[in-house]
This record gives structure tokens, C-alpha cells and sequence, in this order.
């Protein structure tokens, strides 16, 4: 009988293991004070026909100042204008319906631009971002290449992991309301949100015994690769990669909720 009771005891530790949740599983909210977003370039160019280009996370599209909504490669359409020489806005909208408003300052030495973003999100929440570049060639005025320095937010982004089954895994940008029902077999599987377009997908895998991969496409192709390697503590996750066409690196530290 003290046989069959430990043989019973291990079977019952043994099946409590394989239904923990992965460490990666929960809710995490980013805090930028831990986060390293810098680095990224962004190249707005004067073209010979008079419009502007913009190039970005290996995204480019081709605008005018004069407040029409234009095509931005990604399913939304941006709403460019000039306030004067060194400030420029743009209104970021999907089907008509405005996602965030940009106001693009050059300080008055022509080294630093400031972003300023405001809108709401589905959530309800205020989005109130800066993000600062600083020149890194070009000029006068916006027109060069600048490299991003740093972003504050008053309400950081949420993300939310949710087991289902042996290798399902739910995917959430929870402020942003948007759900990715997928499986951990790197297939793609369609996302949906009130500020997302159609044809975005995410694939995600086991990248190793504690760390979870996701790739993003748009209508195919790959835009996005992360990693996501939580604390041994599990308090914390970074998050670590970006666009897929520049290579450029960023990491996210993600606080548990």
C-alpha cells in the first residue's frame, strides 16, 4: 500500500507539471524606464516630383503636405500637413476612422525631432507618447535621416498570453483590443482588432525550454521577428527583435500583472 500511495503521489506531481502554464503565460504590461527602444532609423526625403517619402522599420511610402490621406504600406492611411517649417502633423486612420494624430517638431538647432502622439485607444485610455530622434544627416527642416533616442508613454501597451490545450496560445494586445488565436507550430494564424487591418498574422514556437518566438506578416510577408524570455523569478519578461528588413534590435522589459 506505501508502494501504490507514492506511485500515486508521483503520478499526481508528475500531471500537476504538465498542466503549469508555460513561464511565458499571463499578463505583462511594458515598462519603458527598463526598456531599450532606441536605435531605430527613420529617412524622410525630398523627392524631384514634390512629394516626400518616408522610409521606416523597412516600410516606405510616398506623401504629400496637403492633408490627403495616403497609403502607408501597413493597410492604414496617413494625413500629412505642415504647420510651419519645422512642424509637420499626420493623422494616422483605418477606413476613414482616425487611430492617432503625430505632431513632428525640429528644435530650432536642427540636431533633435520630437514626436509627440495623442489619440485614444480602444480601451479608452489617452495615448500621450514622445519619442525622440536625433539627426544623423540632412536638412534643413525635417527632410534627412534621424535615429531614434528615446520614448516615454503614459499608458503603456499590454500583452497577454493564454494557454488552450496541449499547443494552443492566445496572443493579446489587450489596450489595443486585438486577439491572435494561434498554436505553437510556427503556422500563421490571423490577428483582428478595431485598428488592425486584414492580412496580419503571427507564427509563433517554442524557441526553447523557457522562450517563446513570434514572427508577424503582413499579407505573407514577414515584417516582425521577437523573442520573449521571461525572469527566473517570472516577474519580468523581455521582449527582444523588431523589423525584419532592417535588423534592428530593441528590448522591451514586460512587468507581470
Amino acid at each position: 500500500m506505501q508502494f501504490s500511495n507514492a506511485g500515486l503521489l508521483i503520478l499526481l506531481v508528475a500531471g500537476a507539471l504538465a498542466a503549469a502554464d508555460p513561464p511565458y503565460a499571463g499578463t505583462w504590461k511594458l515598462d519603458p524606464s527598463k526598456s531599450n527602444l532606441a536605435g531605430t532609423m527613420m529617412t524622410l526625403t525630398q523627392l524631384p516630383s514634390g512629394e516626400m517619402e518616408i522610409s521606416a522599420e523597412g516600410v516606405s511610402y510616398k506623401f504629400k503636405l496637403d492633408g490627403n490621406d495616403y497609403p502607408d504600406g501597413l493597410g492604414d492611411t496617413e494625413a500629412w500637413s505642415a504647420i510651419d517649417a519645422n512642424t509637420w502633423r499626420t493623422v494616422s486612420k483605418l477606413n476613414g476612422k482616425t487611430l492617432s494624430t503625430d505632431t513632428l517638431k525640429v528644435s530650432s538647432g536642427g540636431k533633435t525631432l520630437t514626436i509627440q502622439t495623442t489619440g485614444t485607444k480602444p480601451n479608452g485610455e489617452k495615448i500621450d507618447d514622445t519619442s525622440t530622434f536625433q539627426r544623423v544627416s540632412g536638412g534643413p527642416g525635417l527632410a534627412g535621416k534621424w535615429k531614434s533616442q528615446s520614448y516615454k508613454s503614459s499608458s503603456p501597451g499590454v500583452l497577454e498570453f493564454i494557454p488552450s490545450g496541449a499547443d494552443g496560445l492566445t496572443f493579446k494586445m489587450v489596450d489595443m483590443n486585438m486577439t491572435c488565436d494561434s498554436k505553437l507550430d510556427g503556422k500563421d494564424y490571423p490577428c483582428s482588432g478595431p485598428t488592425l487591418g486584414t492580412g496580419w498574422t503571427i507564427a509563433l514556437t517554442k524557441t526553447g525550454a523557457r522562450t517563446l518566438g513570434l514572427v508577424v506578416k503582413k499579407d505573407g510577408k514577414p515584417m516582425y521577428k521577437y523573442v520573449y524570455t521571461p525572469s527566473a523569478d517570472g516577474k519580468t519578461m523581455t521582449e527582444t527583435g523588431g523589423s525584419i528588413a532592417t535588423n534592428e534590435k530593441l528590448k522591451a522589459v514586460l512587468v507581470r500583472q
